[in-house]
Formats: C-alpha cells, sequence, structure tokens
C-alpha cells in the first residue's frame, strides 16, 4: 500500500489555512480552569498546533514501522524541552514563524509523502517541538508549570494520535 494523500489539495488546504492564521487568543485561564485544563486546552484551540500535531502523526504514519511511535515521541519530548527553555529564560527568537514554518512544512511532508529515516524525521519533527514547547512555556500565566506542562503534552500526544488515526483510516 503506498501511503500518499492527494499532494495538491493538501498543499492548497495547508496553504488556505496558514495564510487565515492569527493569533488563537482562546485558552483557558489557569486561574478560572485549572493549570491542567489550561495546558490540556493550549494546543487544542489554535489552528497552528491543530495542524502541526496532527500533521506529525500523519507523516509517522506514512514513514511507518518504528516511527509511528518515535516520530511523535520526539516531538513531545522536545516540546517539553522548548517548554523548560521558556521556563528558564532562555531566549529563543523567531518562536512565531518557527511555529509557522512547522505548519507548512509538516504538511508539505504529508503531502509529499517524504520518507525520510526514522531518526532523521523525529529530529526534524523535534526541531518544530522546541519552538511550540517554547510558546506553550511563554503563554503559561499564572499555570503551575508540572500540571501545565502535563496537560499540553497529553493533548499534544492525542493530537498525534488522531494523526495516525486518519492514517490508518484512509489507508484501511
Amino acid at each position: 500500500m503506498k501511503k500518499t494523500f492527494a499532494p495538491l489539495s493538501l498543499a492548497a488546504a495547508a496553504l488556505v489555512t496558514v495564510a487565515g492564521t492569527t493569533p488563537a487568543l482562546a485558552h483557558l485561564a489557569p486561574g478560572e480552569h485549572g493549570s491542567f485544563a489550561a495546558g490540556f486546552s493550549h494546543p487544542l484551540f489554535g489552528a497552528d498546533h491543530i495542524l502541526a500535531m496532527v500533521a506529525v502523526g500523519l507523516w509517522a504514519w506514512q514513514i511507518g514501522g518504528r516511527a509511528v511511535l518515535a516520530v511523535p515521541a520526539s516531538f513531545v519530548a522536545l516540546m517539553l524541552v522548548g517548554f523548560g527553555l521558556a521556563l528558564s529564560g532562555v531566549s529563543l527568537p523567531f518562536v512565531e514563524p518557527a511555529i509557522l514554518a512547522s505548519v507548512v512544512a509538516l504538511g508539505l511532508l504529508v503531502a509529499l509523502a517524504v520518507r525520510l529515516p526514522v531518526a532523521l524525521g523525529a529530529g526534524v519533527v523535534g526541531i518544530f517541538a522546541l519552538f511550540h514547547g517554547y510558546a506553550h512555556g511563554g503563554e503559561i500565566g499564572s499555570a503551575a508549570a508540572l500540571a501545565y506542562g502535563a496537560g499540553f503534552a497529553i493533548a499534544t500526544a492525542l493530537l498525534h494520535a488522531v494523526g495516525v488515526g486518519i492514517g490508518y483510516a484512509a489507508g484501511a
């Protein structure tokens, strides 16, 4: 079975979505909803996060084998590293442009069904994950870091699972 999607329609959809992307401003306030809920909701209310996370799962499915677990796990792990960098005050430039680039790049990797070795694929998503995690850390507000981090890590893993599930459903 060849693991591809209609490249032009996916690329067009990604470009239209990216062109219309604006800051979400829809995250739950930790004081009202708790730190875990605020962290869990963070990736679910931004189109940039949803598109990138689902694309990671789809791409992992396309690569197949160990990548189905390794690529999403790399994303979650390095996203937490980026979160830690933000909390520790390390400056990371170009966070928002890198997040936007991740949506485009990951969408193209899926649309073109690019097959890389598992370690290289995990590294590619890991670079983007640093920026996503840094953004989460920059928007922590009054949330408790551990609960907030657990919330967005679990939500991210679930979005990756959705991407993998879409791949399996489309390939069945």
